[in-house]
């Protein structure tokens, strides 16, 4: 069954009771601030009547763009002018009755607001204050704009992309992939901050950059021999760099076939009728330099994999435990079997945008199901009933 609740319903999430104020635009922040409402939290989004289309990501006009259809779910939106007295003191108000705030505003806006963590700390001592940006803020780049694109290019993503395919011009990877990473960061790293809330009474600023988060998460692997002072080799995870490192052709298509073990490599070579191979000394002793350099064992490999079928690779590699992966394009990827019965795409009925496709909540909870209650919002549609919630306070 679907892991949805329908609009308005209760939620079950292990984030139950949790409140969030999602007072950020674009992708990173509303990614993040999604993740939370799916998990149970009550999210309210504060909106700008200033607000406008962003490059085809935000809203259409008259209706919504897919992007803001996929992060902005399980929200409830407010429209305020922040730049107004009034707009101002109902957005801390707001920020006064909730567990957690992202924004993703420079600083000096921040500031000129009198919305920064510094001048919320003592009015709030409570409140988790996630701050994301492109640079950190006490750097000389605070200022900078930064968008996906120009984070892959500051951390190494666009060099990475043009070594391992030997391109040898720059290639932007075709995923928002800073974004998203760093929405995940926001997300275990504010949960973390409202662990400690939770024990001490106590909120905190967290900062996210998106640089230094993409910095690290690209080193982990790709440091390689720079870890070490004297550098014993350059950077670059040598498996992922190596041009045998790519989808491999079968008979009818395109397949990833990743031996790894010198069994893997027998197995594969005997599936293709050609055990011949599998005594070329590579596979001795000096087995993992080959596989580090590469390309002598890619091009064995792909002398043999147009000589199976696609399906037929699938039968051999799952029987010999060799990591194998068809090749599909995205909209085979989406209606795939497996896709389909985890409700990992499911038809919903928007009440403004129609019928349209719900991207599933892809981790389990056995006792507090995550799920989609709430459609991406209009703007300000919620204003009323949120503002209304605010002890004392009359809607505007």
């Amino acid at each position: 069954m679907p892991r949805t609740q329908g609009p308005g319903r209760t939620a079950t999430g292990p984030l139950a009771g949790v409140r969030v104020i999602d007072m950020s635009t674009v992708v990173m922040g509303p990614y993040a601030a999604q993740i939370l409402g799916d998990l149970g939290a009550d999210v309210v989004k504060i909106e700008s009547p200033r607000d406008v289309v962003h490059a085809g990501t935000m809203r259409r006009s008259p209706g919504m763009t897919s992007l803001h259809l996929n992060v902005n779910r399980n929200k409830r939106s407010v429209r305020l002018d922040l730049k107004d007295d009034t707009g101002r003191e109902r957005a801390l108000e707001l920020i006064g009755a909730a567990d957690i705030l992202i924004t993703n505003m420079r600083i000096g806006a921040l500031r000129r607001l009198g919305m920064d963590h510094e001048s919320l700390r003592e009015r709030f001592p409570r409140l988790v204050y996630a701050h994301a940006q492109g640079f950190r803020p006490d750097s000389d780049r605070a200022e900078l704009a930064a968008y996906d694109e120009t984070i892959q290019a500051a951390s190494g993503m666009i060099d990475m992309a043009a070594r391992a395919g030997d391109l040898g011009e720059p290639v932007v990877l075709p995923t928002i992939l800073a974004d998203k990473v760093s929405a995940l960061t926001i997300a275990y790293s504010v949960l973390a901050a409202l662990v400690h809330q939770r024990a001490t009474g106590q909120g905190q600023l967290v900062e996210i950059p998106m640089a230094d988060t993409m910095i690290a998460f690209n080193l982990v692997e790709h440091l390689q021999g720079r870890t070490f002072e004297p550098a014993l080799g350059p950077t670059g995870y040598a498996p992922a760099m190596n041009r045998g490192h790519r989808a491999r052709p079968t008979r009818d298509g395109l397949a990833m076939i990743i031996p790894y073990t010198p069994q893997n490599f027998r197995d594969l070579f005997a599936a293709a009728g050609r055990p011949d191979l599998a005594e070329d000394p590579r596979l001795g002793g000096a087995f993992v330099d080959a596989v580090q350099d590469g390309a002598a064992l890619s091009e064995l490999v792909e002398s043999v994999t147009p000589l199976l079928t696609t399906a037929e690779w699938a039968e051999v590699c799952a029987k010999h435990s060799i990591p194998f992966g068809p090749v599909l394009r995205l909209e085979e990827a989406a209606e795939d079997p497996y896709v389909r019965e985890g409700h990992l795409l499911d038809l919903a009925e928007h009440p403004t945008e129609g019928p349209y496709r719900v991207i599933g909540i892809p981790m389990r909870f056995s006792a507090t199901p995550a799920s989609v209650r709430r459609h991406a919002p209009r703007p300000g549609q919620d204003t009323e009933d949120v503002l209304a919630e605010l002890p004392g306070t009359r809607p505007a």
